[in-house]
Parts: C-alpha cells; structure tokens; sequence
C-alpha cells in the first residue's frame, strides 16, 4: 500500500481548537487563561509564605455578591452578569492581606423551575471558569431548562481575579519551551537548564500570592463563594482538572454537596499528583490517536484534500517519520522566528487529538511539512510566549500542591524508555519540569480521597480521552467508592458532557447527566454510552 501525501500549499488558518490542551505544564483542562482583566489590585501582592488552613474564614455578616456587567474582555452571553469575591490571601490569616476573585452568574429566567445553583467549575491548572461560562452557559442553561443559576470562578491567579507573577524571559514561556520535550536526540540538558531557571524566577518574584496557588485554596474559596450565594449546598458540573477540585471540595465539605458531575477525571492518588497526570499524557495520545489515524486516511478526506495515507497504520508511520525529519530539519514557518521543529508537531497533534473539530488543522499541517514549497502555519498558541501570569498559574498550582522527583538522571532514564514506548509524545510526559527545583516544596501534605460522605456523584469519561485517560478516571472512580456512578463514553476527546457546546460525548452520555442534574437520577450501576 503506497503512502498518499498532500503536497499543495493550503490556505493560512488557524486549527480549531477550541477544546484542546491547556497550555500549561500539565494537560488536564482547558486553554490557560492568558487573557481578562487585570489582577484588582489589593495587598495580596505582599510577599512572604501563605500558610495552611482547614477552613476558610466566613464573610463577615454574610455580604453577599454586588452583580454587574461583566467587563468586555469576557465576551459574556445575554444575561451573564459578573462580580467580584473577595478572600483571604491566606485564609489561616482573615484578616491580613486579600485576593479578588472574578465570579460570573447566569441566573435562571425560570423563577418556578429554579432548584439551586450549579457551579461550572474549570480545569487547567489555568483555565477561566468565566470565561467557560461564557462559552457554554447558554447551552447548559437550555440543556438543563433553568433549574440552575449558573456560577462560575476565575481560579485566584487567573483571568479576573488577582495574579501571581513569576518575571520569566519570553523564551521560557512558549508552549513548548513551558512544556518539557526533549532535544530532537532526546537529551534533556536544556529542559534541565530552563526548568531550573524558571522555579529561580518563580521563587524570586512570586512571593506569597503564588505560593498561594493551591488547590487546598481553591477548594475554601469555592466554600467561601457558597457562603457569599447564600446557599446551604451547590451543585457543580466540573472538567478535567477541576474534577480533582470539586472531588476534594466534596470530601472536605461533603453535606454542603448537592448533584455533583465530574467530567473527564485524572487520577487523584497522591503519590500519583501532577506528576502522573502528566506522564498519564503519554498514554492518553495512544489511546486517542486511532481515531485521528481513521479519520486521515477515510476516503472522504480524499475530496478534501486531506487524506494522508490509505490506511491508519500507514498514518502513524507517517506522522513519527516527520516529527523525526523535523527533529533533523526544522522548517521556517509563515510566522518569523517560529520553528517547526519535531516538540512542535508533536504538541500540535497533542493539541489535535482534544476534539474532531481539531483533526483537519492537524492534517494541513502535516501536509504543509510535507510539502517542500509550502510555508507551514502554525496555530496561534505556538508562535508565541504566553503572558508571564498565565505561565505562574499552570506551574504554580501542580508545583506548590506536592513534591515532585527531584533526581536529574531518573529524568533522563525515564525520557529515554519513553520515547522508545511512545513516539507520539517524545519523552515530554515524563520530563523534567520546574516542580524538580520548586522552592519550599509542596505547602501542604496531599490529601487521599475516600468514599465518605453522600452518594451522589457521577462521573462521565471517554473511552479515548488524550489528557485525563479512561485508566485514570477509573483510578478516581475507585477511589470514590459507592459515592459514584460512572458513565464511560465510546468517543474519543477531552471533556465529554454537552455535546451541542462542543463536548465530544454522545447523546446517551448527555441524557444521563442531565437527567441526574434535573432529577438526581443515576443509574444504579456504572454504565457505557
């Protein structure tokens, strides 16, 4: 079977990518928020070391939220409506130093349907938890026919709410320079040089606002938001990392829990934090890639001009040989000064392989490169560096929440194996990263999730999730015991509920987690969409 190539030159666009990778150091939700408001000023900038608390502190005399129009940079929907939250810096310190965070409401217009509040919690670490409502509020208010106000939070460090900053030089905050690949013959003495570096930086300029970057402080802070809505319990619709916030929001205040929905879970086992839900990645593009290859190499690509080969075997071959000439013979690309190297394919395919709607991006690009008179284009979010607080927030959190290995040659070896076993992803799963040279360590021990408290999670997953594997989320729907039911999905993406706002599920996946939403009905045992 002979491999067909596409060798003309395609029109400049950007890859949709709506729904892919975060990009921070650990893929588990959505695009990291480089964008909103500026941080509203407060003391929290002072610097020092934020210590632990096992509760948050009560607003005082309940003041709730003063809604208003939301800023133009959240591009709202009608009615979405925006506020600001204040906490504790440190909420063992309530009266020192405090932090905004940037809240935005869609209230329902059904006053005789309403039944609570539905918190739309985001992943990352990263990602705008306004910004998703603004995105698929709409939907979900549809979907769920009122029942809820739907609240979401900018994470602190993030979109609107008050922001760490770690002074990192513009080399150090590109997507793949941010990410550890490897050199192109797999040696790590750069990634070494840069992941020291920027944990320097971050330990130098970012104070305690970001060693408060914390899951612990996003889970009291949430509890300070449902104090601040007056509710007595909240539900939550939660996707990718922030499904590991409100699972330990669930075990901390579990009676303060009402219909919870974890979508697109990463494994919660805190020998197992950041660390594995990187390393996890490697395993998630294998399971993910399949569905790229078959849709590549269908005959209905042919039209199109985007077929790459005749079949999917001949598909893969074709992508790792070119990410290995890349590595070789990096190309120039329509954007100066931004390479397409071998790190760069792969993290685009990364990308890709988050949603369909991303594969014919993928599939120009790779017949760019294959074409020795065209001039690749690049997505937007590899030709350039991200803003230095959005880079604080995703290695902030995943640094600051545990301890990560810190032996330089265990990296290498580990790099070395990785590449062997996984091509697609090159080693950079298992790579070095900041978190090796963080200063202060993890602040506070990990917390093991139990199945205590009320049964009334469910959690729905993907098959073929190239960022939270299907492996992972039975790791946390193990550890969630009879408080769970799980709803696993025969698609392929990341972020499975709410298909019409670009959820890549199905309709079963969909009418089961709306139904528990609207009802509180779950099926009485785990079951396949």
């Amino acid at each position: 079977m002979t491999t067909r190539r596409t060798h003309t030159s395609l029109a400049a666009s950007a890859m949709a990518v709506a729904a892919i990778a975060s990009v921070g150091l650990v893929a588990v939700g959505g695009p990291a928020s480089a964008t909103g408001d500026e941080a509203r000023t407060t003391p929290a900038s002072a610097t020092g070391t934020a210590t632990a608390a096992s509760t948050p502190s009560v607003i005082p005399g309940g003041d709730g939220l003063r809604w208003a129009d939301c800023p133009a940079s959240v591009k709202p929907g009608p009615g979405q409506r925006c506020a600001t939250l204040s906490v504790p810096l440190d909420h063992g310190d309530p009266t020192g130093p405090r932090v905004d965070i940037a809240v935005s409401r869609l209230a329902s217009v059904r006053p005789e349907a309403r039944r609570g509040t539905l918190l739309v919690i985001a992943g990352g670490p990263g990602s705008s938890g306004v910004q998703r409502l603004s995105q698929k509020g709409a939907a979900l208010a549809k979907e769920t026919g009122g029942a809820y106000d739907l609240v979401a939070f900018d994470p602190r460090g993030v979109g609107g709410s008050t922001k760490a900053r770690c002074g990192l030089a513009d080399e150090d905050r590109w997507m793949v320079t941010l990410r550890s690949w490897p050199a192109a013959d797999g040696s790590i003495g750069s990634n070494v040089e840069r992941a020291r570096r920027i944990a320097e930086a971050c330990g130098r300029n970012g104070g305690a606002m970001l060693r408060s970057l914390t899951t612990a402080n996003q889970v009291r802070d949430m509890e300070v938001l449902r104090q601040a809505l007056g509710e007595s319990k909240v539900s939550a619709w939660a996707n990718s990392y922030g499904t590991y916030v409100a699972a330990r929001y669930a075990q901390q205040y579990p009676d303060r829990t009402d219909r919870w929905v974890l979508d697109s879970s990463a494994d919660p086992d805190p020998r197992r934090l950041a660390y594995g839900w990187l390393a996890d990645m490697a395993k998630g593009a294998e399971d993910r890639f399949p569905d790229f290859a078959a849709w590549a190499s269908h005959p209905d690509r042919e039209a199109e001009g985007l077929r790459l080969a005749d079949g999917p075997g001949e598909v893969r071959a074709l992508v790792v040989g070119l990410a290995a000439r890349l590595d070789r013979e990096p190309r120039a690309t329509s954007v100066p000064g931004a390479l397409l190297t071998g790190a760069v394919l792969r993290q685009a395919l990364q990308s890709a392989l988050y949603s369909d709607a991303a594969f014919p991006g993928f599939a120009r690009l790779v017949g760019q490169a294959l074409d020795p008179k065209a001039l690749p284009v690049l997505p937007p979010e590899l030709t350039g560096a991200m803003p230095d607080e959005a880079a604080a927030i995703t290695v902030g959190v995943v640094c600051n929440d545990v301890d990560w290995p810190r032996s330089v040659p265990a990296y290498a070896r580990a790099v070395a194996a990785d590449r062997a076993r996984h091509p697609l992803t090159g080693g950079m799963p298992v790579n070095i990263t900041p978190c090796a040279f963080w200063k202060g360590g993890a602040v506070e021990k990990p917390v093991r999730l139990t199945d205590d408290g009320p049964s009334n999670i469910l959690m729905i997953q993907n098959l073929r999730d190239p960022s939270t594997p299907y492996s992972s989320g039975l790791r946390m729907r193990q550890a969630l015991g009879d408080r769970a039911r799980m709803v696993s999905v025969d698609r392929g993406g990341h972020g499975s509920y709410l298909v019409g706002a670009g959820g890549t599920g199905n309709a079963c996946g969909d009418r089961t987690v709306t139904r528990f939403l609207l009802t509180g009905e779950r099926p009485d045992a785990d079951v396949r969409c």
